[in-house]
């Protein structure tokens, strides 16, 4: 009998490959990579793990960085699982950075890495190779993203990798959530890392913060006994649990609810409490505001409190600590995740008494309200049918599709917004049916963020609506050739009026009775000659159309939804839009 083949343990794995499997061991999924000459020994690294069955999570190669990082968001956005991004070097981190500040802005955990130019000019594996070795090496990479970054750190020796990527990731799932950085110089990536700690989850828990019992009662005496309480809502509610545990307890309640400049829903558009955007007059005479995760909850120049009213602020980080200033009334905060944190006061407001009378009283009013309210916006939706079309009309016949796909088939859909269909007009009811642009206002952000969604969850019909100016901000060639070779079959809806709307609006908030507002044309603002978005599209395959007449629209998001359904295509309808 022959003697068995000696058995040769396998190789350390260098840093630029250990990480990957760290990656996989942390729960991280997917990868989000853009690379460059920093990534030899990633590339290697990775090649390497996978011929040793190191399980390893899956690397997306996405041509710019932006999207990278923007696809990272969606995906949390939609699952719940934070992800990882590796970018080249200061050029690709400066490129990502705009995405670093819209996690940062909506409290998103991921793990941004980005290579390091190599420190040394010679005589060390990995030393520099190419004259940008010289010509991207800063004092301080770093800089470019640390103020969007709960932590941030540069690997010095491998050994370092479990440990390092264990805090990092700990950090950035503790209350409030957010992205953290870390640097990979070249050098230390090729050299072998020790085995221990690399197949397994983190060693350090993430702090989760909540409010106190105490601080909870008294809020929960507040509103109980509030004559004219007010809900202010703009980030949604954080899990399903809170979004249904919250329509039933306003409703018991009678509490209206404002989501003024929401970027997540927080209760359905039907709900008889939801009184949407407009809410200066019930805030005005409102004796307690609860404020949920709320980052500017009202306009300060516009509005003044009664100088009795009891301001609550209840999410992550109440105060939005990292905003320089931000001054709106804090009377109780109520810290923590938002979903447990909502459940919570609901479970205290059992103990208060209540004023039956007075709550139905309430019930009635708000109820009138919101009635009259939506039947306002659907007779203003409604009136936007002609050619070029409002965006009124379009978000009506979209909520209108995506209702009728539900009542039809069950299937969910959720629509990502970056300066396209209004929220009201939807009528969306669900949880996740609706992620806005974050408030730092980095555009781009919408079609990759909604692509990153669709990856997370393929059951579901993802829309991407956004102005031509977001569109032309996203890198469209890129987020489709990711959408074809990734078949995410995402539908992008244009709302094209040929100029950045958003910034002529904000010239007329600031200048009412200016010039501007009296201007046919704007400064600043044309996008004129508007290129042929179908065929940027139509380079990756897309079914494309341009809808230029309001009737034609409801026919044209039909076909639309069957090609996404049945095809598991992505598709681009380019609508003109009255400016």
């Amino acid at each position: 009998m022959a003697k068995d083949a000696p058995v040769h343990p396998p190789q350390a794995l260098s840093a630029g490959g250990a990480m990957f499997g760290k990656l996989k061991a942390l729960g991280i999924d997917h990868v989000f990579v853009n690379s460059g000459t920093d990534f030899p020994p990633i590339i290697e690294g990775l090649i390497a793990a996978g011929h040793q069955a190191v399980d390893l999570p899956t690397p997306v190669t996405v041509p710019h960085e932006m999207a990278a990082v923007s696809m990272a968001h969606g995906y949390y956005q939609m699952s719940g699982r934070p992800q990882s991004v590796m970018l080249h070097t200061n050029v690709g981190l400066s490129n990502g950075a705009t995405g670093a500040i819209n996690a940062s802005c909506d409290h998103i955990p991921m793990l941004l890495m980005s290579g390091r130019t190599p420190v040394t000019e010679q005589d060390r594996f990995g030393a520099r190779t190419v004259p940008i070795g010289w010509g991207q090496e800063m004092f301080d990479q770093t800089a470019l993203v640390r103020e969007a970054s709960k932590w941030d750190y540069e690997l010095r020796f491998p050994e370092q990798v479990s440990g390092l990527f264990d805090r990092a990731w700990a950090i950035a799932n503790s209350t409030p959530k957010g992205p953290v950085y870390l640097s990979l110089p070249r050098e230390v990536l090729c050299e072998p890392t020790p085995p221990e700690g690399l197949d397994a989850p983190s060693t350090m828990a993430p702090v989760i913060t909540a409010p106190p019992p105490e601080v909870l009662a008294q809020a929960a005496e507040l509103l109980a006994g509030a004559k004219s309480p007010l809900i202010i809502s703009q980030r949604g509610t954080g899990t399903q649990a809170a979004f249904d545990a919250l329509s039933g307890f306003v409703t018991d309640w009678a509490l209206p609810v404002s989501q003024y400049w929401a970027n997540q829903l927080s209760l359905p558009l039907d709900h008889p409490m939801q009184v949407g955007w407009d809410h200066d007059a019930l805030l005005e005479e409102a004796d307690v505001v609860l404020v949920i995760n709320s980052l500017a909850p009202w306009w300060p120049d516009r509005v003044s409190l009664r100088p009795d009213c009891k301001v609550i602020q209840l999410g992550p980080d109440p105060l939005f600590s990292r905003t320089p200033v931000r001054n709106f009334r804090a009377d109780l905060v109520l810290p923590g995740e938002t979903g447990p944190t909502i459940l919570a006061l609901i479970s205290a407001m059992a103990g208060p008494d209540r004023q039956a009378e007075e709550i139905e009283a309430r019930r009635q009013r708000i109820t009138a309200l919101t009635t009259a309210s939506r039947a306002a916006i659907r007779s203003r939706a409604e009136a936007g049918n002609r050619g070029p079309m409002t965006k009124d009309w379009v978000s009506l016949c979209l909520g209108e599709a995506i209702r009728a796909r539900k009542a039809a088939t069950g299937q969910l859909s959720t629509v990502y917004h970056e300066l396209g269909c209004p929220l009201l007009p939807l009528g969306l009811e669900d949880h996740l049916s609706y992620f806005q642009e974050p408030h730092s206002g980095g555009l781009g952000w919408g079609f990759p963020a909604a692509l990153g969604a669709q990856m997370a969850a393929p059951e579901r019909l993802v829309f991407a609506t956004m102005g031509d100016g977001s569109y032309m901000f996203a890198n469209p060639t890129v987020c489709h050739q990711v959408a074809e070779a990734l078949d995410l079959p995402v539908i992008v809806l244009v709302l094209n009026n040929e100029e950045w709307g958003a910034v002529r609006q904000s010239v007329s908030g600031l200048y009412a009775d200016g010039l501007a507002a009296k201007a046919n044309e704007v400064p600043l603002t044309s996008l004129k000659p508007s290129p042929d978005f179908t065929r940027t599209a139509e380079a990756s395959r897309a079914y494309t159309e341009s809808v230029t007449q309001g009737a034609d629209l409801p026919a044209a998001l039909d076909r639309a939804i069957r090609v996404a359904t049945e095809e598991r295509r992505q598709v681009l309808l380019n609508i003109a839009i009255e400016r």
